[in-house]
C-alpha cells in the first residue's frame, strides 16, 4: 500500500515538470516552453510512427503474448501456454536479468477483449470473457497515458499520410508537419482542443529546429524568420492548415527548409527536427520512463526487451545510438529510484549495473560530441546527488539504510571513477582513487555531524524560555562527551560498510572528530584570560576525550605499514597539560601581581597602628597573609595532575613577596642611629679644696635643674613611662613580623600536606634527601628574613627606648656630676613602666626577644656611662661600690621582669662584661696604669720598657682587658696619678 500511494504521488508529480525529483534538477537543462506531457504524447506520436510496420502498429493485432500468472499472487513462473482466460505465461527479460532485477509482475494488466474493447470492467474472472494479450503497442500506449480518441486519430493520421509509402524511412519524415497537415479541427471534440494540439506541435517544431537545432543556426535565417511569424499567428488562434492557406504554405516551406539543412550545403539524407541536444534526449526519456508499470513504479515490465527494441527505431530520428541509450538508460533507472522514495535497492543496482556499460563507452574512441554532453550531464548529476549525501551521511543513513547507503556509495565511486579517467575536459573531482574518495566523504561527513552536535548544543537553551546564556564550559563538556559517542557509533555503524573501500575508516573519521573538538577548544581558550574550576573541567573532559580518540585510532591503524602513525600525526594536540601549565602560571602570576599591589598599597599607607588591642599588628600584614592562604586555598582546590609540581613555583612566588613585605617592616633604621657619637678622650683637672667646696656648697642651685627628675622620683609617686609613639610604633612592627612568620608555618604546613610530602625540585634552593621527613621547608628563605628583621626591629626597638626615650634616665642623667646624687634607682623605675608597657603592647612570642634586647641596650648605656660619659662625669675608686650595687638592681630589674622572660643566666652573660669594667673602677690607679702598659704593649706587638706606649683603637667592644677600656677608666678616674700619666703619655688635654 505504501508503494503504491507514493507512486500515485510521484506520478502527479511527473505530470507537472519535467524535473522528476525535488532534490536533483534535470542535467540536460530546462525547456522552458514544453511540458513533460508534451514531450510524452510527442515521443508516443515518433514511437508509433517509427514502429508503423511493426506487429500491432500498422493495424495488425499480432504480436508477442505475454500472461499475467495465474491467481497474480506469488509471482513464480509457471509452465506451458495460456491458462484457458486467467493464466499467462511469465515472460523471461534478458535485460532484467543483467541488471538483477527481479522477474515479477504487479497486479494483472488490463487487457482487451478479442473485438478490441476492455475486458478489464467485468474483473480477472469474470465468467464468458475471453482475455487476450497486449499487443506491445497496447501496452506502449497504456504505459505513456495516450487516450484511445489521440491514439485512433494518429492511426488514421498515419495510415493516410503514408498510404504507398511503407518504405520511406521514418528518418525522412517531419512528424508534426505530417501531422499538422492531415488533421483538421472536425477531428477534435472542439476548438480549444485543436488548438491545444496544435500548439503542441509548433512548439516541438520550435524546439527541435529554433531552440536546440542540430546544426547551428543564423538567427537571421529567412525560413526561421517566417517559421517565428507563423508561430506567433497561431499563439492566440489555430492557423488554417488547409490546402490554399498561405499560413500552411509559410509553415510547410519554413519547416521543411529548416529541418532539411546540412553542415556542408549539399543535399541531407534526412531530415533532422528532433535530433537536436537536449530535445531528442527528453523525447527519449520519455520513451524510456514507460518501462516502470505506472500501477507499482519500482517494478520494470517484464515487457522491457521488446518495448527497448521498438524504441531503438527512433534512434535514427532523434540522433541516438547505443552508447547515448545506454547514459539515459542509466539515468532513467537512477531518476525512477529517486521518483519513487528510494525505496527499492535494485533499482540503485540496475543503475550500478547499466555503469559498467556506460564505462566501457566512454573508453571508445569513437565518442561523438553529443554522446559526451549526455555522458557528462548524467554523471555529473548522479555524482552530485550520491556525494550530497555521502558527504553528511551521518544525516542522510542510519542502521536500518547501511545496504543503501553502501549502493550509493558504490555509485558515487564509479561515477568519480569515469569522470576521472574518461572525462579529462571535466577535471577530476578531488582524488580519484576509492579509498581517497572515501576517506573525504568520511571527513567531510563527520566535520557535519561534529558541526550539528555543537550548534545543537550552542542552542540548546531557548531563548524565550532561559534568559540567560548557556555557559560555554558546560557547552565544551556536553560537546567532547557526544563526541566520544559519535566516534562509537561511527566505528559500529558505518565503519562496516567503509572498510570496503577504505583501510581505517574510524581512524579517519575519529582525527577529523579530534581536529574538530580541538578548533572549537582553542577558540574557547582563545577568550579564556584566568584558570577556573569550570575550565579545568573542560580541560579535563578534552584530555579524556583525547586520550579515547588515540586509542580508537591506534586500534584501527593496526594493519597500517607504518601502524597508524601516519593518521595519529593528523591529529593536532590538544596539549592540555601545557594548556594547564600555562593557565596555571597565569593564575599565579596574577595572585602575584595582586599580591605586590598589596605590598605597593601597604607601603604608601601603612602606619603601623594596631588593628585592635587583640589584634595588635599591622592591617597590611592581615590583607597579605590572607590574601596568601586564599591563593593557596583556591590553589589546591584546582583538580589539575599538574599542580603539584608547580607548588613549589607558587611557594617561591609568595616568599619572594614576604620578603619584600619583611623588608618594608624591617625598613626602620639602624640602632647605631641612636647611640650618641664617643666623646673625645680628655683627662680629669684637679680642682682646688676652696673650688670643690664652693661646687659643693653650689649643688642645691643644681638640683634646681634636675627638679623634674627628683620629683619624678619623689616618694610615693609612680613615674609614667617614657615610651615614645614612635618605639611603640615598633613593637607593632615586631607583633606583625611574628605574625606573618605563624602564618608562614601555617602555609607552609598546607602547602607540604596538599602537595603530598613532594621535595623541591632540583631547581629549588637545596636538594637534601630527607626534606620529604621535615613538614615544612617551602619558606625556609622567608622565615630566616623574618627572623632576621625581628632580630634587628628588637634591637632598633631598645636602642630607642634606652637612648632616646630614656635618655635623662641613663645617658643624660645618669653619675651626671656626682656619683651619690646621680644613683641608677629612679632611672630603674622608670625603666620597669617601659618594660611594662612593652610586655602590654608586644604578643607573647615577641617579648623575650624585645626584653633581650632591651637588656643589651641598658647596659651598653650603662657602659657608655662609665667610658664614655663626656666631660661631665668623673669617677673616684670610692665610687666603686655604689656603681656596682646599682649595676646589680639593674640585673635584678631584668631577671624580675615578667614571667621569666629572660632567664638570670643570661642576664649573667650579659652583664659580665659591665662587671668586669666596674671591677677595673675599684682598681687603684697605679693598678690600672700597668695593665693598660702590658694590655697596650701586647696589642700593639711591642715587648719590653724603653718603647713609648701607642694610643690603643677604639672598636667599642668594651673590655675589662681591652687597653682602650682601660684608657677610658683612667681618663674618668679623678685623681692626680692618672692626670699626670695621661699627659705625659698621651697630651690629652684637661677638661673644660
Amino acid at each position: 500500500m505504501m508503494r503504491r500511494n507514493h507512486s500515485t504521488s510521484s506520478a502527479c508529480r511527473s505530470e507537472s515538470s519535467i524535473d522528476f525529483d525535488g532534490e536533483l534538477e534535470s542535467p540536460f537543462g530546462r525547456l522552458e516552453t514544453l511540458r513533460w506531457s508534451d514531450l510524452r504524447e510527442t515521443a508516443y506520436e515518433l514511437f508509433f510512427m517509427s514502429c508503423r510496420s511493426s506487429p500491432g502498429f500498422g493495424g495488425s493485432r499480432s504480436g508477442l503474448n505475454y500472461y499475467s500468472l495465474e491467481g497474480g499472487g506469488d509471482g513464480s513462473p509457471t509452465s506451458g501456454g495460456p491458462k484457458g482466460g486467467t493464466g499467462m505465461m511469465v515472460v523471461n527479460s534478458r535485460i532484467k536479468k543483467a541488471l538483477g532485477l527481479k522477474a515479477r509482475r504487479p497486479p494483472p494488466m488490463r487487457t482487451m477483449n478479442p473485438s478490441g474493447g476492455t475486458a478489464g470492467n467485468g474483473g480477472p474472472n469474470s465468467p464468458g470473457k475471453l482475455r487476450r494479450p497486449m499487443t506491445s503497442a497496447e501496452i506502449m500506449r497504456q504505459q505513456m497515458r495516450v487516450t484511445d480518441q489521440s491514439d485512433n486519430r494518429l492511426r488514421k493520421t498515419l495510415m493516410r499520410t503514408l498510404v504507398g509509402q511503407v518504405g520511406r524511412r521514418v528518418e525522412t519524415i517531419i512528424l508534426p508537419l505530417e501531422l499538422l497537415r492531415q488533421l483538421k479541427p472536425s477531428e477534435f471534440n472542439d476548438m480549444q482542443e485543436y488548438h491545444r494540439w496544435q500548439r503542441r506541435q509548433l512548439k516541438i517544431l520550435e524546439a527541435g529546429l529554433l531552440l536546440y537545432p542540430p546544426i547551428p543556426l543564423d538567427r537571421l535565417n529567412s525560413s526561421a524568420l517566417r517559421f517565428q511569424e507563423v508561430i506567433r499567428s497561431g499563439e492566440q488562434k489555430p492557423i488554417d492548415t488547409s490546402k490554399n492557406s498561405e499560413a500552411m504554405r509559410s509553415l510547410c516551406n519554413s519547416v521543411v527548409a529548416l529541418a532539411w539543412r546540412s553542415t556542408n550545403g549539399s543535399s541531407a539524407e534526412a531530415c533532422h527536427w528532433a535530433d537536436g541536444y537536449p530535445i531528442n534526449v527528453y523525447l527519449y526519456l520519455a520513451l524510456l520512463h514507460s518501462i516502470f508499470d505506472l500501477r507499482e513504479e519500482t517494478v520494470v515490465l517484464d515487457e522491457v526487451d521488446e518495448l527497448i527494441e521498438l524504441m531503438k527505431k527512433t534512434w535514427s530520428t532523434l540522433g541516438i545510438n547505443r552508447m547515448i541509450h545506454n547514459a539515459c538508460f542509466t539515468w532513467v533507472i537512477f531518476q525512477q529510484y529517486l521518483i519513487t522514495g528510494e525505496i527499492e535497492p535494485d533499482l540503485i543496482c540496475a543503475a550500478l549495473a547499466m555503469l559498467v556499460e556506460v564505462a566501457n563507452d566512454a573508453k571508445r574512441s569513437d565518442r561523438e560530441p553529443n554522446y559526451l554532453k549526455v555522458l557528462s550531464s548524467v554523471l555529473t548529476a548522479i555524482q552530485g546527488w550520491t556525494e550530497k549525501r555521502l558527504l553528511d551521511y551521518h544525516e542522510k543513513f542510519d542502521k536500518g539504510t547501511l545496504g543503501n547507503m553502501e549502493n550509493i556509495l558504490s555509485l558515487a565511486l564509479s561515477t568519480t571513477r569515469i569522470i576521472a579517467e574518461d572525462l579529462p575536459s571535466m577535471g577530476a573531482v578531488g582524488t580519484t582513487t576509492s579509498g581517497n574518495r572515501v576517506d573525504y566523504y568520511v571527513r567531510s561527513s563527520m566535520r557535519n555531524a561534529f558541526t550539528k552536535i555543537f550548534e545543537n548544543g550552542a542552542g540548546a537553551a531557548d531563548s524565550m524560555i532561559v534568559e540567560e546564556e548557556q555557559d560555554p564550559s558546560e557547552i565544551l563538556i556536553g560537546l567532547a562527551k557526544d563526541s566520544e559517542e559519535l566516534a562509537v557509533a561511527e566505528r559500529e555503524t558505518f565503519s562496516p560498510v567503509l572498510r570496503k573501500w577504505h583501510s581505517n575508516p574510524t581512524a579517519a573519521a575519529v582525527v577529523t572528530i579530534h581536529n574538530c573538538y580541538g578548533i572549537v577548544l582553542k577558540q574557547y581558550l582563545a577568550k579564556v584570560t584566568c584558570l577556573t574550576n569550570d575550565l579545568v573541567r573542560v580541560l579535563q573532559s578534552a584530555g579524556k576525550l583525547e586520550k579515547f580518540l588515540v586509542q580508537m585510532v591506534v586500534e584501527d591503524s593496526e594493519d597500517c605499514e607504518d601502524g597508524g602513525k601516519g593518521i595519529v600525526r593528523e591529529m593536532i594536540p590538544y596539549e592540555v597539560d601545557t594548556v594547564v601549565v600555562n593557565l596555571l602560571k597565569a593564575w599565579i602570576d596574577e595572585r602575584l601581581r595582586i599580591g605586590k599591589e598589596c605590598l605597593k598599597r601597604a607601603k604608601e599607607t601603612e602606619s603601623w597602628i594596631p588593628r585592635s588591642k587583640s589584634e595588635p599588628y599591622a592591617q597590611s600584614a592581615v590583607d597579605l597573609m590572607k590574601l596568601a592562604k586564599v591563593t593557596v586555598d583556591e590553589f589546591f582546590e584546582i583538580p589539575v595532575g599538574a599542580r603539584d609540581d608547580m607548588v613549589q613555583d607558587l611557594a617561591d612566588g609568595l616568599e619572594t613577596l614576604f620578603q619584600d613585605y619583611v623588608s618594608f617592616v624591617a625598613s626602620c633604621g639602624t640602632k647605631q642611629t641612636y647611640v650618641p657619637p664617643l666623646p673625645p678622650l680628655t683627662r680629669c683637672s684637679q680642682d682646688s679644696t676652696v673650688v670643690r667646696l664652693w661646687k659643693k656648697a653650689s649643688s642645691p642651685c643644681n638640683a634646681g635643674v634636675d627638679l623634674p627628675k627628683a620629683s619624678m622620683n619623689a616618694e610615693g609617686q609612680e613615674p609614667k613611662p617614657s615610651t615614645s609613639r614612635g618605639t611603640q610604633r615598633l613593637y607593632i612592627r615586631l607583633n606583625t613580623l611574628h605574625y606573618v612568620l605563624a602564618h608562614l608555618h601555617s602555609l607552609d604546613k598546607s602547602l607540604s600536606f596538599f602537595s603530598r610530602g613532594r621535595g623541591p625540585s632540583p631547581s629549588g634552593r637545596a636538594a637534601n634527601s630527607n626534606r620529604r621527613l621535615a613538614p615544612s621547608y617551602h619558606f625556609d628563605l622567608a622565615r630566616s628574613s623574618v627572623q632576621s628583621a625581628i632580630q634587628h626591629v628588637s634591637e632598633v626597638a631598645a636602642y630607642r627606648l634606652i637612648f632616646l626615650d630614656s635618655h635623662r634616665s641613663f645617658y643624660d642623667g645618669l653619675y651626671l656630676g656626682d656619683v651619690a646624687d646621680a644613683r641608677i634607682r629612679p632611672g630603674l623605675r622608670i625603666l620597669k613602666q617601659n618594660l611594662t608597657l612593652l610586655i602590654s603592647i608586644l604578643i607573647d612570642r615577641a617579648q623575650p626577644i624585645a626584653v633581650r634586647e632591651v637588656l643589651r641596650a641598658a647596659f651598653e648605656a650603662f657602659l657608655m656611662v662609665l667610658l664614655a660619659g663626656g666631660s661631665e662625669r668623673a669617677f673616684i675608686r670610692s665610687d666603686h661600690e655604689m656603681i656596682l650595687e646599682d649595676l646589680r638592681s639593674l640585673k635584678k630589674s631584668f631577671c624580675m621582669c615578667g614571667e621569666g622572660l629572660v632567664a638570670d643566666d643570661a642576664v649573667d652573660r650579659e652583664a659580665e662584661v659591665a662587671e668586669g669594667i666596674v671591677g677595673l673602677m675599684g682598681l687603684s690607679t697605679e693598678r690600672l696604669i700597668e695593665d693598660f702598659s702590658i694590655a697596650a704593649c701586647e696589642a700593639s706587638g711591642l715587648g719590653g720598657a724603653g718603647h713609648k706606649l701607642p694610643m690603643p683603637p677604639t672598636t667599642g667592644r668594651w673590655n675589662r682587658t681591652d687597653p682602650n677600656t682601660i684608657l677610658r677608666v683612667l681618663c674618668h678616674r679623678d685623681d692626680d696619678a692618672a692626670n699626670r700619666f695621661l699627659k705625659t703619655t698621651f697630651q690629652l688635654p684637661k677638661r673644660r
